[in-house]
C-alpha cells in the first residue's frame, strides 16, 4: 500500500513537533494559542490545535516547560509556557542530531533513482 502524504507527515510529525515547540518557547514564554500560531506559519508543521495542549501538558511533566497564568487584556488569564534550562538543553541535543539526520536524509533522497 502506497503511503499518503498526511500519512509519511504524520510520522515526521510525531518526532518532530515537541522540539519546534521548544524553539517557539527559545524566544520567550508564550501561551498556547501563539504557539499554534507560530507552528502554523509554516507549511504543513503544524495539524490541528487539538494536538497542542496534550504535547505541552508532556512537556510540562518531563520537566522541559514551566507554566504560569497571567492576567489577558481580554478574558480570563492565560497560561504562559517558558522553556527550562532542561527543555533548552534537549532543543540544543535535538538541533545537532537534526541537522545531521536531514543532511543524510537529503542526501539519499537525492542520490537514489
Amino acid at each position: 500500500m502506497t503511503p499518503t502524504p498526511e500519512s509519511v507527515l504524520t510520522q515526521l510529525r510525531k518526532g518532530t513537533v515537541d522540539y519546534c515547540v521548544l524553539a517557539c518557547l527559545r524566544t520567550g514564554p508564550a501561551y498556547g494559542l501563539e504557539i499554534a500560531d507560530r507552528l502554523g506559519e509554516g507549511k504543513v508543521l503544524f495539524a490541528s490545535g487539538g494536538t497542542l495542549y496534550p504535547l505541552l501538558s508532556r512537556l510540562r511533566q518531563q520537566g522541559w516547560v514551566t507554566t504560569s497564568l497571567e492576567p489577558s487584556p481580554v478574558g480570563p488569564p492565560r497560561r504562559y509556557y517558558h522553556l527550562t534550562d532542561e527543555g533548552e538543553n534537549a532543543l540544543q541535543v535535538f538541533t545537532r542530531t537534526w541537522t545531521l539526520f536531514a543532511e543524510d536524509v537529503t542526501t539519499m533522497i537525492k542520490e537514489t533513482p
